[in-house]
């Protein structure tokens, strides 16, 4: 591995400086700048988290923020308000204040005698979610985002509900981890004898945000608040959208990149929840040198070249044995030069589930019931991998064999599907509340079944997220959902299977009570893949990273 040790700039590096809030609550920041950026005025580089930049983030920082000072820009990284070394308590994820004190930042960067007034934004998970959310605040200084690995849907695509489940996977989960984060003190040579004032308040008045989470299960003001989904148009400066196909923020890449109408960019490798110079499975990326192409354009005006490319680059993974843990992923770089891609290369074909296949005919209208089986999703994987050894999902038979399956024929060519597979499905319930979870699989000769990709929907919430209805016993209804957005290329000699369970536990919560689901094959009841040939975009890009 080669380390860029010598830059363009020398470095110099403020490990302490207050900003101080509207309310006078101070926020503790560190800055790596050009060392002649007092006479030099040049941009400013935000990150703003709350995972404590004195320890917590302290060796990634190290990796990024020098990098972009040597390369002539000012990189900030902010403690937020209540944790690290700020003052204050934090009392849950994107509230006003958060995003209120992150505008008060970018002011306040914009004014300093180093910085010429322009100002970019970034992070990965919370630090994502902020700089899409703070971008929707249109602060008139900040002209560019990178947002890794996030979401434009806190109520859908995040750690607390899917398809109006409750995630039991990680929600306890994660509430427990911030509050551990915010239960250790601040620095006392940073903060001095107020240290342990600041420290008890926190250790008093920080909640378990968990019981916050689950008294809204439907999808109110409080999840829309911070989702900006429901309103793309409030974001006006440039967004890049960076995640990978292991972590569970995919979905948000591509509907940013057909909700908004700023110049936008999105790029999908193969990675779980981390920055993609160090992610697992690899192909890894120079990562710090592709967002250094970013800001140049938009903080600089150095034309780098980086809007003339397509307006997404995936990595296309291909089919190999199911494991638990594989530190590369077989596939190449792919690209589409608009999203959503509108002509003939692209087209979503649909594959009727009918008694014993999963065919582009539809047969005569019968009905099958679904296993009752509670064992599905044991060997789901992690839902929020880190790319360490046994967090991606094993060999799928053990639950297909207790689930509803629909196979397709066997290919005699390689097939690529990239996008959210959407299932629709007539059926009806013995109860009046019930859950149902598909599992797109790659099923290769040897009967290995690769998850390739899943998605859940409570059944009280088919009409709507926002005001579930109790189902009528018996009363037959059709449900329409979409799978989680996947690339995958099938290789020649395997076939598609798709899967239906009641239960998808640890990932959804078990419904409370046991119901007997049928489902009426027919015009209702069908999968529609988004099939996709290749590009000649594509082979622009095998040397690309």
């Amino acid at each position: 591995m080669k380390i860029k040790t010598k830059f363009d700039h020398k470095i110099r590096t403020i490990k302490n400086i207050w900003i101080t809030m509207p309310d006078n609550c101070r926020l503790s920041a560190r800055i790596w700048m050009p060392d002649d950026s007092e006479k030099n005025p040049v941009p400013a580089i935000l990150e703003y988290i709350p995972y404590r930049k004195n320890d917590g983030t302290a060796v990634r920082d190290s990796i990024y923020h020098p990098y972009f000072a040597g390369h002539g820009y000012a990189a900030i990284r902010v403690d937020m308000r209540g944790s690290g070394d700020s003052e204050g308590v934090m009392l849950d994820e994107y509230l006003p204040q958060e995003l209120e004190d992150a505008v008060s930042v970018i002011t306040w960067l914009a004014n300093q005698t180093w910085c010429n007034g322009e100002v970019g934004m970034m992070g990965k998970s919370w630090g994502g979610f902020n700089s899409l959310q703070v971008a929707s605040l249109k602060p008139k200084e900040l002209k560019a985002i990178i947002t890794v690995c996030s979401s434009d849907d806190r109520y859908n695509d995040d750690v607390h509900f899917k398809g109006g489940c409750v995630m039991s996977t990680d929600m306890l989960g994660w509430a427990t981890t911030m509050l551990a984060w915010n239960a250790r003190p601040p620095d006392p040579l940073i903060l001095g004898e107020k240290w342990r004032e600041i420290w008890t308040k926190r250790l008093k008045q920080t909640p378990l945000l968990v019981k916050e989470w689950l008294s809204h299960q439907h999808r109110d003001n409080y999840w829309k608040h911070g989702s900006v989904c429901e309103d793309f148009s409030s974001i006006d400066c440039a967004v890049y959208a960076i995640g990978g196909w292991a972590d569970p923020y995919s979905n948000a890449i591509l509907r940013l990149m057909s909700g908004l109408s700023c110049p936008r960019k999105a790029l999908i490798g193969p990675w779980s929840h981390e920055y993609p110079q160090r992610a697992v499975p690899g192909p890894q990326i120079g990562f710090a040198q592709e967002c250094l192409r970013w800001w140049d354009h938009w903080l600089k005006g150095i034309d780098t070249g980086i809007m003339d490319e397509p307006i997404i680059r995936v990595w296309m993974p291909d089919s190999l044995p199911p494991k638990t843990h594989y530190l590369k992923r077989p596939g190449r770089w792919i690209a589409e030069p608009v999203w959503p891609p509108s002509d003939s290369n692209f087209k979503y074909k649909v594959l009727f589930l009918n008694r014993n296949n999963l065919n582009t005919i539809e047969e005569p209208e019968s009905h099958l019931l679904f296993p009752n089986s509670q064992l599905v999703g044991l060997n789901a994987g992690v839902w929020f991998p880190m790319g360490n050894p046994g967090e991606f999902p094993g060999d799928q038979r053990s639950a297909d064999s207790v689930s509803l399956c629909f196979d397709s024929e066997i290919f005699d060519k390689n097939i690529e599907i990239l996008g959210n597979p959407e299932l629709t499905l007539s059926l009806s319930s013995s109860c009046n509340k019930g859950l149902i979870a598909a599992r797109l699989c790659d099923v290769a000769p040897d009967g290995s079944s690769l998850l390739v990709s899943w998605g859940l929907i409570n059944l009280t919430h088919y009409k709507s997220h926002e005001f579930p209805e109790e189902l009528i016993k018996g009363e037959r209804f059709v449900v329409n959902f979409q799978l989680n957005a996947c690339a995958h290329s099938l290789k020649s000699g395997h076939k598609w299977r798709l899967s239906l369970s009641s239960a998808y536990f640890p990932h959804a919560w078990p419904s409370s009570e046991l119901s007997e689901l049928k489902i009426f094959n027919g015009s209702d009841t069908f999968l529609k893949l988004p099939f996709r040939n290749r590009r000649k975009e594509d082979r622009q890009l095998q040397e690309f990273f």
